[in-house]
C-alpha cells in the first residue's frame, strides 16, 4: 500500500484539473498523474460523474487538482518556481507554458492556460543577483527586471558590467 503524502498542495480549477495534470506531467521531469477520482453525487459547479479531483505530481511536489469551480482564481501569491541549468532549459520550460495558451510576465514568470503562476528561474540567474559584490548583483537585478523570459547571457553579461 503506498502511504500518503504528510503534505499536499491542493490547487483549485474550474474544471481544468486532469487536463493540467496532465500537461504538467507531460512538460516537467519527475511529475505524473495518479488517481482521477469522480464525484458520487452532483456538486456546486458539477455533476456526478464529473472529474472532481486528480492526485499529481510536479517536479517531485504531491498535489492535488480540485475541480472546485469559478469561484476563485489564482493568482501570484502561489507560484512554482523552476530552477533551470540552461538556455535551452529555460526556452523549452517557457515555451511549453506560453506556447500552450498561457502567457508571458515579467522577470521569467509566465502563467500556465489555467492561471497557474510559474517563475523559470535559471541557476545563473538566482547566483547572479546574490553575487557577494553588490554592483555585479545589481546590474544582474536591473537586467532581469526588463526581462519576460530570462536571458542568460544578458545576465551573465550584465554581471560581469
Amino acid at each position: 500500500m503506498v502511504k500518503p503524502a504528510k503534505n499536499t498542495i491542493c490547487l483549485w480549477y474550474d474544471g481544468g484539473a486532469e487536463d493540467a495534470a496532465r500537461f504538467y506531467a507531460e512538460t516537467f521531469p519527475d511529475s505524473s498523474v495518479g488517481a482521477v477520482y469522480r464525484a458520487p453525487g452532483d456538486f456546486p459547479s458539477g455533476k456526478k460523474g464529473d472529474v472532481l479531483t486528480v492526485e499529481f505530481t510536479v517536479m517531485g511536489i504531491p498535489c492535488l487538482g480540485l475541480n472546485g469551480g469559478p469561484m476563485f482564481k489564482h493568482n501570484e501569491a502561489f507560484s512554482f518556481q523552476v530552477a533551470t541549468a540552461d538556455q535551452a532549459e529555460t526556452d523549452r520550460y517557457w515555451n511549453a507554458i506560453v506556447g500552450n495558451g498561457g502567457q508571458e510576465s515579467a522577470c521569467g514568470w509566465c502563467k500556465d492556460k489555467w492561471g497557474l503562476s510559474w517563475q523559470i528561474t535559471p541557476i545563473v540567474l538566482t547566483k547572479a543577483i546574490t553575487d557577494p559584490d553588490p554592483a555585479a548583483a545589481k546590474r544582474a537585478f536591473d537586467a532581469m527586471m526588463e526581462m519576460t523570459k530570462i536571458d542568460i547571457a544578458a545576465i551573465e553579461a550584465a554581471r560581469r558590467g
